[in-house]
This record gives C-alpha cells, structure tokens and sequence, in this order.
C-alpha cells in the first residue's frame, strides 16, 4: 500500500487559495490509480514515486498549478518543473482531464516503470561545419604555432574564435580580432581563456 507525507499537506495548505483543491484532487488521484505510490517532497514540491521510482509530481505557481508524469517518454520532451505539464497551466480543477483520461495516462506511465523501459536516446545534433574566414585562414596560414593551436581546437572552441571574428560589422574590428586570436592561439589559448580555471 502506498504512504502519506504529511509534508504534502503542509505544501497543499500553504498553498494560494485556488491550488488547494486542484492539488487534493491530483494527490487524490495519484493514490487511486497508483494505489502503491509513495509520497516524498523534491524540489520544494510534491512528487510520488511508484517502486523507487520517480511517478509523477505536482506543484503550484502563482497563477496555476502544474502536473506531470516524470518517465522521459511521457515528459514531451519538458525537465522544468514549472513546465511539467502533461496538463499544461492547470487554473482550476476543471482543467483537469476526465478521470479516465488521468487513469489511462498513470497505467501508461505504472508499465513502463514495471517494464524498465528506457527512452530511446536522443537523435544526435548534426554539427554544421565552421566556415574560417578567409582573414583568418590568411592569417593562421603565417603563424604555425597557432595553426597547430586552432586545429587542436575542440569543435566548440574553433566555433568560438570564428563567430567572434565573424560577428564584427566593421573591417577594422574584425581585422583586430583576428590579431588578437593569432596571439592568442599561438599561446595555446582558447578564446575565453581568461574564465577557465
């Protein structure tokens, strides 16, 4: 049988007058459809889990409420608490789905707890290539040093040098910037080496 935190009653009453019954009604839910989910209190907020597992959670804003079912392929894609809806903005208990809708979503979210099942991974980001300037190309051409400095580079850090030559809009700022990179370069330094430890 699932268990009560009396901490979420403590959250329930603090709670803006228009939550408390939205958030008795969730937790009221939670409980019936999830008859062996138990409460815990994380990230300032009510949360249920169901075999040591993260269930789903509740919180309440200013303005709304917000409810969600925490297994990543039920998550649309959404980690922030504020924006944990599976219900979107909830302002009243009207704005809640019809009980046979919540029950279908907690079996969905019961079984892929039961059957281990794991999101598949993300599609990986396809990188687009960096574009040298020719200034730059120019200039890295004279100086070996930061030649083989700016080939070493991790993709992010030659991206770094590039977007802050490109992004000057004058000649002579840009030419500037690719003074300063070439000393630096032929340092060995990244272009923010002055913030890494």
């Amino acid at each position: 049988m699932g268990t009560r935190d009396p901490r979420v009653d403590a959250y329930i009453e603090a709670s803006n007058p228009f939550a408390r019954p939205i958030l008795k009604r969730l937790r009221a839910l939670a409980h019936k459809h999830c008859p062996d989910c138990e409460e815990t209190i994380k990230w300032s907020s009510p949360h249920f889990s169901y075999k040591g597992k993260m269930y789903c959670g509740m919180s309440a804003f200013k303005e709304h409420c917000a409810f969600g079912f925490w297994h990543p392929m039920m998550r649309r894609d959404d980690n922030s608490l504020e924006g944990m809806g599976s219900f979107g903005k909830i302002k009243s208990v009207g704005d809640l789905p019809p009980e046979a809708e919540f029950a279908k979503m907690a079996r969905e979210a019961m079984k892929l707890t039961d059957g281990n099942v794991k999101a598949p991974p993300k599609p990986k980001k396809v990188r687009e290539p960096i574009v040298v300037p020719a200034s730059l190309k120019a200039a890295l051409a004279k100086n070996k040093k930061a030649n083989a400095t700016f080939d070493a580079f991790s993709y992010s850090h030659q991206k770094e040098y590039v977007e802050w030559i490109t992004e000057a809009k004058r000649d002579e700022t840009r030419d500037a910037r690719v003074k300063q990179a070439i000393e630096w370069m032929a340092e060995g330094k990244a272009r923010h080496w002055k913030y890494m430890a």
